[in-house]
């Protein structure tokens, strides 16, 4: 795989809020990619942020499968129902990112704990369709869920990251998440023990 030039044109616009939650920001960004070979056409993708609703459930678990499917992106190994995945998700901060008419990748804060002190502290998960990956959909999602997160009142980010996935550890760090300790043997995954990477990112806007 080669990328040797990204040219970024990031347009903002507001959209309407989900479930009559805080404005989210509906962005448009074309980007383009030159390969190394002056023979190989030159791709530009746009894609659009904005609320995911329940009518994007099947392709978003979808993308979920293929990110499963990878062995190094989460350690569950099917994905949920959507009732139970609506349920442990924030309703004011789920996006997806389009190509046209198709979703190509989602994003989501789910809360770390149901008590009140830590109501503005979520984790963060961050999926992108395999044909969609390093074309800059995941920084486009994760910095369009930090600013919705913002808006919800979240004042902390957190994620929890395997060892092995180095795109989503650049991927975070890139958007000003912090590494806080590497939790060792913490989950199994097809009976072997995976360490993960805590990384969070504090706002300088929410709770400050």
């Amino acid at each position: 795989m080669i990328h040797s030039l990204v040219g970024l044109d990031l347009g903002l616009g507001p959209a309407s809020g989900l479930h009559d939650g805080p404005l989210i920001l509906q962005c448009t960004v074309s980007i383009t990619f030159r390969t190394a070979d002056p023979n190989t056409r030159m791709k530009t993708v746009n894609c659009i942020i904005e609320p995911m609703g329940p009518e994007d459930w099947e392709v978003v678990r979808e993308i979920y499968l293929e990110g499963i499917a990878t062995g190094h992106a989460t350690i569950e190994t099917e994905a949920p129902p959507w009732e139970s995945w609506n349920n442990n998700h924030r309703p004011d901060c789920r996006l997806v990112a389009r190509d046209g008419e198709q979703v190509v990748g989602w994003a989501a804060l789910s809360p770390v704990s149901s008590r009140a002190v830590y109501s503005g502290v979520a984790e963060v998960s961050v999926y992108v369709a395999e044909h969609f990956r390093r074309k800059g959909t995941g920084r486009l999602l994760l910095d369009s869920l930090i600013t919705a997160s913002e808006s919800a009142g979240v004042w902390t980010l957190q994620a929890s990251i395997l060892v092995e996935n180095e795109a989503s550890i650049a991927l975070h760090a890139a958007c000003g998440f912090l590494t806080v300790s590497t939790r060792e043997r913490i989950g199994r995954l097809n009976g072997h023990w995976r360490d993960t990477l805590l990384m969070e990112r504090r706002s300088a806007v929410t709770g400050s």
